[in-house]
């Protein structure tokens, strides 16, 4: 008697390798969204770190600036003759 499947095991074997395939695609496009996802969040993260650094370094000039801490080198005003 020879190996052969019925029509119903071929139908199973080809509906299971579908559902397999599907899975292993959706796990990889996961993987892929999962690690965009992480990037986008350094860089924002990373950006949002700079404006901070930025926020603060404005205050300290702008506080030096009127305390009279300024550089003499670089300024707006005319210099007094």
């Amino acid at each position: 008697m020879p190996d052969e499947l019925s029509k119903s095991e071929i139908r199973k074997d080809a509906v299971q390798d579908g559902v397999t395939a599907a899975a292993q695609a959706v796990g990889t496009v996961t993987g892929i969204v999962t690690g965009a996802v992480t990037d986008v969040a350094r860089a924002l993260g990373g950006f949002a770190t700079e404006i901070f650094e930025i926020r603060d370094s404005t205050k300290r000039a702008l506080r030096d600036h009127d305390r009279g801490d300024h550089d003499q080198g670089d300024h707006d005003e005319a210099p007094e003759v």
